[in-house]
């Protein structure tokens, strides 16, 4: 009993062993951090420019995210691996809620 309650136990472990994070995920990880947070610094940059334009929202949003184009296609090409055209028009349309999100704040408006 206790040679199976050893095997078992030994198995559990060895099942376990490609779960872990292994080097080359972390260096993509931190290549993925680092284009976020230069995304939105871009963001945040190019609203409070726009913060005191007479435009309406969503035309300014789309301007700052139009500007800050570099950026998100570097986010792209750290994200994605595959080329998948679904990954990279999520990460647009993330790019232009989070442009509205900093225009708001910007001009000193509510998200809700």
């Amino acid at each position: 009993m206790r040679v199976f309650l050893a095997l078992w136990s030994l198995f559990l472990l060895t099942a376990c062993e490609g779960s872990f994070v292994r080097p080359s995920s972390l260096g993509r990880k931190v290549g993925i951090e680092r284009s976020y947070e230069a995304r939105d610094a871009c963001l945040s940059r190019n609203a409070a420019a726009e913060s005191t334009s007479t435009t309406d929202f969503a035309t300014a949003a789309q301007a700052v995210a139009l500007a800050c184009q570099p950026e998100t296609d570097k986010l792209i090409v750290a994200s994605d691996q595959t080329g998948d055209a679904k990954i990279a028009a999520s990460i647009r349309k993330d790019t232009e809620f989070r442009a509205m999100k900093y225009v708001l704040q910007a001009r000193g408006q509510a998200l809700f």
